[in-house]
């Protein structure tokens, strides 16, 4: 038993070596941890109805704004360059990494401070069709919020950041499995009795076992931790690079807060189904984009401070041809299995067959973009490893404006349901991408035309294979299955998934899509899971 003790805690605590090891253990964990996330909103939809799930989702907005600004601003891909840059030196590391925790827990208790008195003028401002109880619940459910789960998710996030600077990337993607798991015992247990109080202290217990648990990785950094504030270069640079890119986060969250708002004009429910569609395209956006983006922000940045102007433009060209050869047919898929992918995530006994069709009809215009919201990540990641984070900025801006300006005419001048989101959103993150491509360009030397060659083999690929599966669903669900019950609604979606996948690969091998070597041929390297993305790709040219 000692050993297996022993040989668990050298597994969670030791290091990635490369940049698609790392993504695939992020990957992996992020599909587990999403798992969680879905058996968490199928135990919600079956104790509250959608009315319910509006007040416990537009909850979260105000908190979520400030943890966006705390954490994936200044964090996520803020930190780590500036951690590695010093990594070398201890006493300056040290400094530099507690002077930085000092002052965004200083700026997080201002913020509390401040938006707790405050929020029952800011939440009837930013959801103008709910109105009496509603508000009132949504408001309390803030303050709980702000109070509980906000702080030990700040810490959790800072662990995070620096675990992941030192590659121990593992050891950062168990803790939001046992959040989801708390928040589904919680609800379990105790949702019949106290409403949705249980969920929300399952969450609040959920953040603080995050940052609990990441201790162990991280002790050593932390044991001597002191209340200082150090003007140190690496402080003043790090401070610099959040400018910018906390701007971009505003973005995006007054681009959430915009959504919010509309879906309360569309009706009782509406801004659930909105959530939960947005929420089903994230799974394989996380899985694949924001892995991508993680794993591959300490490699770049090793790459640009080492002057490897070659191999950072490899590595961006062979990792967008994987994230699109990974993204698209599951796009596809998304798309014509849509009905029975909501049933299966949300169908729970309160969440009816209109709500049901109306988030199938909004996922599908969702997954149109997915393979662009993927690469978005990834893409903007490649801009903080050249310590560039004002184009990052710009880009959002142009995104919200177009995204907001869609949503608008949509909602507004023609009057479109919610799933006109869903097109507005599309439409706006993918001229995003090409805008941001365009841009990186300028700064590293990427060949375009086998660029699109390669992409174009792909589309045609995940295409060409989706008929039969189609068909399949249709028949299945019409005639042999009783798609009513969930281990049928398992079967024709593991049935139509396999193949679908399989004549996938079969016409990417047929058409000759490269990438299909790639990742078979890193899938039979596991075990040399320590090889970085430069050797996979020498050794396939």
């Amino acid at each position: 038993m000692n050993r297996l003790i022993q040989q668990t805690r050298k597994l969670f605590l030791s290091a990635q070596g490369g940049m698609f090891s790392s993504a695939l253990i992020l990957g992996f964990m992020i599909i587990v941890s999403r798992i969680f996330g879905f058996i968490r909103y199928r135990a919600l939809a079956g104790y509250f109805n959608k009315d319910q799930l509006d007040i416990f989702f537009a909850s979260f907005r105000i908190p979520d704004l400030v943890f966006e600004l705390l954490i994936t601003g200044a964090l996520t891909s803020s930190l780590i360059p500036i951690y590695i840059k010093y990594q070398k030196n201890e006493k300056e590391r040290r400094e530099v990494t507690y002077s930085i925790f000092n002052f965004l827990s200083v700026i997080l208790i201002v913020l509390i401070l401040i938006l707790l008195p405050f929020l029952h003028i800011l939440i009837p401002f930013i959801t103008p069709g709910f109105s009496g109880e509603k508000l009132s619940e949504i408001v309390y459910f803030s303050r709980i919020l702000l109070l509980g789960q906000l702080p030990f998710l700040v810490l959790g996030n800072f662990f995070t950041g620096v675990a992941q600077a030192r590659k121990l990337f593992l050891a950062t993607a168990i803790p939001p499995i046992i959040y989801n798991l708390s928040v589904i015992i919680a609800t379990f247990l105790f949702a019949s009795r106290f409403g949705l109080t249980a969920p929300i202290v399952g969450i609040n217990i959920g953040a603080a076992l995050f940052a609990v648990i990441q201790l162990p990785a991280i002790w050593d950094e932390i044991i001597n931790w002191r209340p200082i504030f150090v003007f140190h270069e690496g402080v003043k640079e790090f401070f610099t690079i959040i400018g910018p890119r906390l701007l971009t986060i505003l973005v995006s969250q007054i681009d959430a807060t915009i959504d919010l708002t509309l879906t309360t004009l569309l009706g009782s429910g509406a801004y659930t189904i909105f959530y939960f569609a947005q929420h089903l395209q994230l799974l394989p956006v996380s899985v694949i984009g924001m892995a991508f983006g993680q794993a591959s922000l300490p490699y770049l940045t090793e790459m640009v401070e080492s002057k490897k102007d070659e191999d950072f433009s490899r590595i961006i060209t062979e990792s967008l041809l994987n994230i699109f050869f990974l993204t698209l047919p599951i796009s596809v898929y998304f798309i014509f299995a849509r009905t029975p992918l909501v049933r299966l995530f949300f169908g729970g006994e309160k969440f009816d067959w209109d709500a049901t069709v109306q988030t199938a009809f909004l996922l599908s215009y969702f997954s149109i973009s997915m393979p662009f919201h993927a690469a978005y990540y990834f893409l903007t990641r490649c801009f903080y490893a050249l310590l560039d984070s004002k184009t990052p900025f710009v880009n959002s801006i142009i995104g919200v404006g177009l995204n907001t300006v869609f949503s608008l005419i949509f909602v507004l001048v023609f009057k479109l349901p919610v799933w006109s989101l869903g097109i507005s959103f599309s439409l706006a993150i993918t001229i995003q991408v090409f805008i941001l491509f365009a841009l990186l360009r300028k700064k590293t030397p990427i060949k375009v035309l086998p660029f699109i060659l390669s992409l174009s083999k792909i589309a045609v690929a995940a295409i060409v294979s989706a008929p039969i599966p189609y068909v399949v669903i249709k028949l299945l669900d019409n005639l042999l299955l009783d798609t009513t019950r969930t281990i049928n609604i398992v079967l024709l979606l593991a049935v139509s998934c396999l193949i679908y996948f399989l004549l996938y690969l079969f016409v990417s091998w047929l058409i000759g899509v490269s990438e299909l070597y790639i990742i078979t041929n890193l899938l039979i390297k596991t075990k040399d899971y320590k090889k970085k993305i430069i050797e996979i790709n020498t050794s396939y040219d």
